[in-house]
């Protein structure tokens, strides 16, 4: 019997071994807002319950997300801009495809215009004249161009300056700059120290899609196309994960803590970051697929976009 016992045990062994064997996926990613769902499945061990080990790459723009993607270091992404990914695929076929969204919109706040507590601005179109900063990278240089055309402001009516997120507090606090488009947690950041004060939110539903109520996905999740034909079940299970993340930060607030823990946020601002639309692609409505095209329109027609892409050539449901 005891031999037997020892046999069985053998040939359980190597079943045991390869269950605990995690498939590694790298990960490149943007720290602000939207990354919350990934860093949850993270912390919360749901990544490691589908058999997934995730290996982060924090970049400091989009465009280094897409030269990462194209590069192969990495699979996949968290929060790549639309845009971006827009423009590489008409480019290169199969570099970004998304299975989840970013919603954004004046509930749902990422993307907005800033002063300072004492500007006399009262909307988007009261920045005439105004020294702007700007999130950085090409698509939201010609988002925030957008809105504010959207709001009648013509390019030499303001200045506007790419800036890196971490400065934006700073440069408006020290006069550098008159207002920001900017993103969240650094609005939230901003607004809570006393140094912004919320102009408009939600401004690229309200003057791009011209649907304040629309949703502008203007951020995905997703893989490189190689990544999908080569891994097709780990991508699959990275997808059951997401799923089960953006569930548990819709109905468990602690999960806010883990803006502090991973993008610095200061703990008790936390729990005040609006929290985004997380859309799977396999949940997207009719109106969602208007929206999300007539957002990749309006970049092939401000030149960021260099040809028209069809959104369906990348998006997919897993």
């Amino acid at each position: 019997m005891h031999r037997r016992a020892l046999l069985g045990a053998s040939l359980l062994a190597p079943t045991v071994l390869r269950a605990q064997t995690l498939d590694r996926v790298r990960i490149a990613l943007f720290n602000v807002t939207s990354v919350l769902p990934y860093y949850t499945a993270i912390e919360r061990g749901i990544f490691a319950r589908h058999g997934i080990e995730c290996v982060t790459q924090t970049l400091q723009t989009p465009v280094l997300i897409v030269q990462a993607m194209v590069s192969g270091e990495a699979d996949g992404t968290s929060n790549l801009v639309t845009l971006e990914a827009a423009n590489i695929n008409a480019r290169r076929p199969g570099s970004a495809v998304f299975f989840s969204m970013v919603g954004q919109n004046s509930e749902n706040v990422m993307e907005q215009f800033v002063v300072r507590p004492n500007s006399t601005a009262r909307t988007v179109a009261d920045l005439k004249g105004a020294r702007i900063a700007c999130a950085p990278g090409p698509a939201n240089m010609a988002a925030a161009r957008g809105c504010l055309a959207g709001a009648g402001l013509a390019p030499a009516d303001y200045t506007l300056t790419e800036q890196p997120m971490g400065v934006h507090v700073g440069a408006v606090q020290s006069g550098q700059f008159d207002a920001a488009y900017t993103l969240e947690p650094v609005a939230t950041v901003g607004e809570r120290a006393g140094v912004f004060r919320r102009l408009e939110t939600g401004v690229i539903a309200k003057y791009i899609l011209g649907r304040p109520e629309g949703k502008a996905f203007a951020a995905g999740t997703g893989f490189t196309q190689r990544f999908l034909d080569q891994k097709p079940d780990v991508a699959r299970r990275f997808a059951l994960a997401w799923e089960e993340a953006i569930t548990l930060i819709r109905t468990d607030p602690t999960t806010r803590q883990y803006l502090t823990s991973h993008i610095n946020v200061p703990a008790p601002l936390a729990e005040h970051v609006p929290l985004l639309a997380y859309v799977l692609i396999k949940n997207f409505t009719a109106s969602d697929r208007q929206d999300m095209q007539r957002f990749v329109d309006f970049a092939v027609r401000q030149g960021v976009v260099r040809q028209n892409v069809d959104i369906e050539s990348f998006i997919r449901a897993l």
